[in-house]
């Protein structure tokens, strides 16, 4: 099972969310961990290449959790946030740059720290 690295305030945003969005979050991100893709998981073309985005509606409101599972041996929570988007469903642009600026440190850290901590596998 691959590693769990949640950047920035995705800890603290994601434990803020509701029970019912923190679990099925929680479950998708489980699921990447093991290679899998929840159903409610699709691909975040905003950002760049690798980055999924997972969606649950709770009492009306629209949350959403952007991860990466591209890099080596480990899954990056790069954002989690309640969408306030007056534009329909566009992502703001301030948690576009916000999810690109944590996906560029994701690739440093992988590089740096987990290519170097876990053995590759073969």
């Amino acid at each position: 099972m691959d590693w769990l690295v949640l950047f920035g305030s995705s800890y603290k945003d994601l434990s803020a969310l509701p029970d019912d969005v923190q679990d099925t979050f929680g479950y998708a991100l489980d699921l990447a961990q093991r290679g899998l893709k929840h159903d409610h998981a699709k691909p975040f073309t905003q950002a760049g290449g690798g980055v999924m985005e997972v969606v649950e509606d709770d009492d009306g409101k629209t949350y959403r959790a952007m991860y990466t599972a591209k890099l080596p041996n480990a899954v990056y929570v790069l954002h989690c946030f309640q969408k306030k988007s007056k534009s329909g469903k566009a992502t703001p642009r301030e948690d576009v740059a916000l999810i690109e600026q944590r996906l560029k440190a994701a690739e440093a850290h992988s590089k740096q720290v987990i290519s170097k901590a876990v053995p590759r596998k073969s």
